[in-house]
């Protein structure tokens, strides 16, 4: 089941998934979580705004299913703020996963309190309007990567990445294969220092 993914993969580092990506499907490397240790994983709910007027991103709330994660496009604008911590309070009352934005957002500590995993490119002070310009679950381009609505969204210190629904149980057997790989070398080569000039030694074709 989709929910089984999903929670297996919010276990693996982002940077194993990119690696059975490809390291095509990640986001631009600004987008990162307030608190270092917040994770992330669920289906994307998409938001596509006008830069300062977040009416859409209510609109979003509204229609998102619990565990879903709101991906907003927002134009890489970090002048306004996309929400603050009233706005991602209500997220997590509705059952949302997180929040992924390229944009920025304020009341930062009060957002940290909250604990709701928030991804984004920065923090200001100014508010957003709502006039109601944009559209919600619909394909978007944001921070640099493709998202459609029901793709798998995984995020943690590293960044966030995409995975093409229709590619995530793939995707998380690739990942799971490179976790184990990565474990196993780890346990080769710092086992001694002897082990580990032999490793340098073979990689450097000596």
């Amino acid at each position: 089941m989709m929910i089984d993914v999903i929670e297996k993969l919010k276990n693996l580092p982002t940077t194993a998934i990119s690696d059975a990506l490809g390291g095509l499907c990640h986001l631009d490397q600004a987008i990162k979580p307030l608190k270092e240790e917040w994770k992330v994983a669920g289906k994307a709910c998409t938001v596509k705004l006008r830069a300062a007027d977040n009416k859409m991103l209510l609109q979003a709330m509204r229609e998102a299913e619990e565990g879903d994660v709101l991906v907003i496009d927002a134009r890489g604008y970090t002048y306004n703020a996309i929400c603050g911590d009233f706005m991602v309070e209500l997220a997590k009352v509705l059952g949302i996963a997180g929040l992924v934005i390229d944009g920025a957002v304020r009341d930062v500590q009060g957002i940290k309190a909250v604990d709701l995993p928030v991804f984004c490119r920065g923090i200001t002070v100014a508010a957003s309007d709502k006039a109601g310009s944009g559209e919600v679950n619909v394909p978007i381009s944001c921070a640099g990567a493709v998202v459609h609505p029901g793709d798998l969204i995984v995020g943690d210190a590293d960044g966030v990445v995409v995975i093409p629904q229709e590619k995530a149980e793939a995707v998380l057997a690739k990942a799971q294969e490179k976790v184990q790989k990565d474990l196993e070398r780890e346990a080769k080569v710092l086992a001694s220092r002897e082990a580990a000039i032999a490793y340098l030694d073979k990689a450097l074709g000596s």
